[in-house]
C-alpha cells in the first residue's frame, strides 16, 4: 500500500509540474504572471482586468528588434494601441549577466532615447513569465483579451528578416491581431512563428 501511494504521489507531482510548465494556448485563459516594472511597481494580469493587454518580449541589442525600433514600427504600435486603450507591457527576460539584460535605469534610458511608448517595462530576470508564456525570440508578441484569454501569438509581422525595408511589404500580424481583439473579433491568424533572438534565460 506504501508503495502505491508513493507511486500515486510521483504521478500526482509529475502531472503539477508538467501543467506549471504548459504552453500557452490560444482560446484558453493566458498565464498570470507577478513583475516589477523599472520603477519597482509589481504588475499582475489581474491588474489589467477589462483591458486588452499586449505583450512584446525584447532585447535592445538583437537585430531583429533593432529593425523595429530604428524604423519606428514598435513605437507606433505601441502609440496606436496605447491611445485605443490597450495596455502595452515590454518584457525583458534576459537573465543576470545573460546578454540583452539591463538595470532599471538602462531599460528607461532605452524607453527615453528610442522614443518608446510602451505602459510598462517588465524586469522579468527570472525568466518565470517568459516560461510561462513559452517567449522564445525577440520580438515574440501576444494579445490578451479583456477576459484574460489570449487571443494571439506570434510573430510581429510576416517578413522573419532584419531589414527595416522589408517591414512595409509584410503582413502585420501583430497589428491585424490587436485590431481584431479591440473591435471583438477573432484574429485570423490567431498562432503565427515567431522571428528573432533567442530569449537569454
Amino acid at each position: 500500500m506504501k508503495s502505491l501511494h508513493l507511486a500515486l504521489t510521483g504521478c500526482l507531482l509529475a502531472l503539477t509540474l508538467g501543467a506549471a510548465h504548459a504552453a500557452p494556448r490560444v482560446g484558453q485563459p493566458a498565464p498570470d504572471f507577478s513583475v516589477i516594472d523599472t520603477a519597482g511597481q509589481t504588475h499582475s494580469l489581474a491588474d489589467f482586468s477589462g483591458q486588452t493587454v499586449i505583450l512584446e518580449w525584447t532585447n535592445h541589442d538583437c537585430p531583429f528588434v533593432k529593425k523595429h525600433y530604428v524604423s519606428d514600427n514598435m513605437q507606433q504600435l505601441q502609440r496606436r494601441y496605447t491611445e485605443n486603450g490597450a495596455v502595452w507591457l515590454t518584457v525583458i527576460s534576459s537573465a543576470p549577466g545573460k546578454q540583452g539584460h539591463v538595470s532599471p535605469d538602462q531599460a528607461d534610458a532605452l524607453t527615453r532615447d528610442r522614443h518608446a511608448a510602451p505602459t510598462a517595462v517588465l524586469l522579468d530576470e527570472s525568466g518565470d513569465m517568459g516560461r510561462a508564456y513559452d517567449a522564445r525570440t525577440t520580438p515574440h508578441m501576444y494579445v490578451i483579451d479583456a477576459d484574460g484569454v489570449l487571443r494571439f501569438m506570434g510573430g510581429i509581422d510576416s517578413n522573419p528578416s532584419a531589414d527595416p525595408a522589408d517591414i512595409p511589404g509584410a503582413t502585420p500580424y501583430l497589428a491585424n491581431a490587436a485590431r481584431a481583439v479591440l473591435d471583438g473579433h477573432t484574429p485570423d491568424p490567431a498562432v503565427t512563428r515567431p522571428y528573432g533572438c533567442t530569449v537569454k534565460y
